[in-house]
C-alpha cells in the first residue's frame, strides 16, 4: 500500500499492520527517515516536498513490484510526506514483511534506495538565509546502482 500525504503517520500503527499479515509473517524490516538540520545547506529549519501526482504512487508500486519479483515478500507499505515539514518531522516509512529476515532486509533496503533516486519527488531546504532546491545526491545514485 502506498501513500502520500501532507499528515504526520504513527509508526507503530504501520508496524502493528504489517505484523497482521498472516501467520508466515516472519520478519517486519522498516526504515523511517526524519527531517534533519543539515543538508546541501547548513542550519537547515525544515523542508518543503512537492510531487507529481498520479505518477509518483505508479513508480513507487512499480519499485514494490520489483522488489516482490527480487525476494519472497509478503507485503510492502510506502508512505511519503509533501508538503512543508519542520525539524525532527517524519517524512518517510518504508516497511516489508516476509517470512524470512534476509528478505524482508533487502526488500526494504531496495524500496528505500529506490525511492530516493526513481519517485518523482522534490525537496527544498529552508534556512535563515534562504531556500535551496536539492538536487539528487550521487551517493543516493550509487546505492540504487548496487542493486542493478
Amino acid at each position: 500500500m502506498i501513500s502520500i500525504q501532507t499528515d504526520d503517520f504513527d509508526v507503530g500503527a504501520e508496524y502493528q499492520a504489517l505484523r497482521a499479515s498472516g501467520a508466515g509473517t516472519g520478519a517486519i524490516a522498516t526504515f523511517c527517515g526524519l527531517v534533519r538540520d543539515s543538508g546541501d545547506l547548513s542550519g537547515v529549519t525544515g523542508l518543503f516536498l512537492e510531487h507529481y501526482p498520479g505518477m509518483t504512487e505508479t513508480v513507487i508500486q512499480g519499485l514494490i513490484d520489483d522488489a516482490s519479483r527480487r525476494w519472497d515478500i509478503q507485503r510492502a507499505r510506502v508512505i511519503h510526506r509533501v508538503g512543508a515539514l519542520a525539524l525532527a518531522d517524519q517524512i518517510v516509512f518504508v516497511g516489508v514483511c516476509s517470512a524470512h529476515r534476509a528478505d524482508a532486509f533487502a526488500a526494504c533496503a531496495f524500496i528505500m534506495d529506490a525511492l530516493k533516486t526513481s519517485a518523482p519527488f522534490w525537496k527544498k531546504e529552508i534556512n535563515a538565509e534562504g531556500e535551496h532546491w536539492v538536487e539528487q545526491k550521487d551517493s543516493d545514485l550509487a546505492r540504487s546502482r548496487g542493486w542493478e
